[in-house]
């Protein structure tokens, strides 16, 4: 007997939740209340676009833009642009016009669909995207226009177009995603998902022991849906008939909490920093808001710190979910949760956080290895540290248009990431390998420093940067921002340190400072720090002289 060879295509799985729960809720925050609207008209709608894109003249492969914020409309593009056999290129908002009109233009969007609060940002673009046929506007009653010469309004632009559209058989390899990453040299890169990458993600995303999503979830995507596609959460979430509660660009820490509250929110996704901020309310009003409903926080981007993932638990009994990949892995690569395996079911509670602290352990189909300079692969022992390499169905293999053999080895993605892997297959990220701080011969994880300063009472983010030394190599200095009335002082952090790092492991220097820089996905913006600190912005003394 053989099996049906059906391909694997996001079409067969976005539509499912709307047929199996038609009355379940969008809801959107907007300047004006709350936009909602069913599974089922959501699809409908989505199957509306598909057909005015059609009838645009939009074909399977073609490209078509997103430049937009976590809401309604967007995820319609993520339903309709991979079920027509189309791919989604999702802008990163946050970038300057120079990346902007390089990805527009290696990409050939031929579409782009922004909120109408964005058009500003596209402005500088007007006549440097020759590949943009049309800019359909996205309004949300706040205004806002554009001097590109096609545009037309999005309600205008899906009107005339039939409910029920034919959605293509295609070759499950067909790209349907694509996504830009911008390194710390050279242009951004692009990575292509395609249907059966993505398929494979959405199913294992829904797993018990992976982000253990279901239908009776109420989930809001934090993360920005132009970072990796949100983490695949829409798709996911599509597939399953969740609830999705989408900010919008309303992302200040009160208005999270007040629209998680009222939405009863069962499962959020975003980087520790949007964590901290929510903690901070918590604490400023013990008791002002009920977090009965929540029961999972998904954390990536950067490590979080084991201190706040403990403080909601203990406080909330809300589970911190640490998760670890890449725009080139889909992205989802490891996730460590509380109680992992069934002897975990032994562990003490502060044994449990030891492994909530770590990367966390593989998704099913995906491998991971560390290697030496020579290639060699290191022992898991948790001490032996190399360079993360990982493959798998939903791992890039190659750049858009742009192959770039030194970021792949022998069907393996280079990560760039420093890691150990423990004799429990736990990944344990030492730190990026740019961002690996070489004193006097000895690596040091900066990573590591910057978990332990923010675990001190009063400290609500920290980042740790090397500057060149003429004796050491590299020595490093700590950027530091306190909870407001704060009495910690630099003594106090170096002696905080102390206590579990070696005297020649310790900042330099500390330095308080109201913000600290974070790139285009909320991660702590390495580059532009180091680049302050040549500028001598934050006042340093010269540790290229000391």
């Amino acid at each position: 007997m053989t099996m049906q060879n059906t391909p694997l295509l996001m079409s067969r799985l976005l539509g499912r939740g709307a047929k199996l729960d038609p009355n379940e809720e969008i809801v959107t925050l907007l300047e004006s209340g709350t936009h909602r609207q069913t599974l089922k008209t959501t699809w409908d709608r989505a199957n509306q676009l598909a057909g005015a894109l059609k009838a645009h003249g939009i074909e399977i492969g073609d490209r078509v833009a997103s430049f937009m914020w976590n809401n309604y409309r967007h995820l319609e593009l993520y339903q309709a642009v991979p079920s027509m056999g189309a791919v989604l290129h999702t802008l990163n908002i946050r970038l300057g016009p120079t990346d902007l009109e390089y990805i527009i233009n290696h990409a050939q969007d031929r579409v782009i669909f922004a909120d109408e609060d964005l058009l500003p940002l596209l402005e500088p673009l007007r006549d440097k995207i020759p590949c943009v046929e049309l800019l359909v506007i996205c309004r949300h009653g706040e205004g806002g226009e554009s001097s590109f010469e096609n545009t037309v309004d999005y309600e205008e632009f899906i009107a005339d177009a039939d409910t029920s559209f034919s959605w293509p058989e295609i070759e499950e390899v067909s790209p349907m995603g694509l996504c830009y990453t911008s390194g710390t040299t050279g242009k951004p890169k692009g990575v292509m998902y395609t249907n059966r990458s993505t398929y494979l993600h959405t199913i294992t995303q829904a797993m018990t022991d992976s982000m253990s999503m279901s239908a009776l979830d109420a989930i809001c995507g934090i993360v920005p849906m132009f970072h990796a596609m949100g983490w695949g959460i829409p798709f996911t979430a599509s597939m399953l008939g969740c609830k999705q509660v989408m900010p919008h660009r309303f992302m200040a820490p009160q208005k999270l909490i007040k629209l998680m509250v009222e939405e009863e929110v069962t499962i959020s996704a975003g980087v520790p920093t949007i964590w901290q901020g929510i903690k901070s309310i918590l604490e400023d009003n013990p008791g002002k808001y009920d977090m009965s409903n929540l029961t999972r926080l998904t954390c990536g981007g950067s490590a979080p710190p084991v201190s706040m993932m403990r403080w909601y638990w203990d406080t909330h009994n809300i589970e911190m979910v640490q998760g670890w990949g890449m725009t080139e892995t889909n992205p989802l690569g490891t996730l460590s949760r509380k109680v992992a395996k069934r002897s975990h079911t032994k562990l003490t509670e502060d044994q449990q956080f030891e492994n909530v602290a770590k990367a966390g352990l593989l998704m099913p189909g995906l491998e991971v290895e560390i290697f030496d300079d020579n290639w060699q692969p290191q022992p898991h022992d948790g001490e032996s540290v190399g360079e993360l390499l990982i493959r798998g169905p939903w791992v890039c293999s190659e750049y858009y248009n742009d192959p770039q053999p030194d970021k792949f080895h022998d069907g393996w993605l280079i990560t760039g990431d420093v890691a150990k892997i423990d004799s429990e297959e736990y990944v344990i990220i030492a730190d990026r390998s740019k961002d690996l701080i070489k004193s006097g011969g000895e690596w040091i994880s900066s990573v590591d420093l910057e978990n332990h300063i923010v675990s001190l009472e009063g400290v609500t983010q920290a980042a740790v940067v090397a500057q060149p030394h003429p004796k050491w190599d590299e020595r490093h200095v700590a950027l530091v921002i306190l909870v407001e009335g704060s009495n910690v002082t630099k003594e106090l952090i170096l002696a905080h340190c102390s206590e579990i790092f070696a005297k020649w492991q310790l900042p330099d220097d500390v330095i308080f400072v109201e913000q600290i820089p974070l790139t285009s996905t909320g991660k702590i913006d390495k580059k532009t720090i180091r680049s302050q600190l040549d500028e001598e912005k934050y006042k340093l003394p010269d540790l290229r002289t000391a």
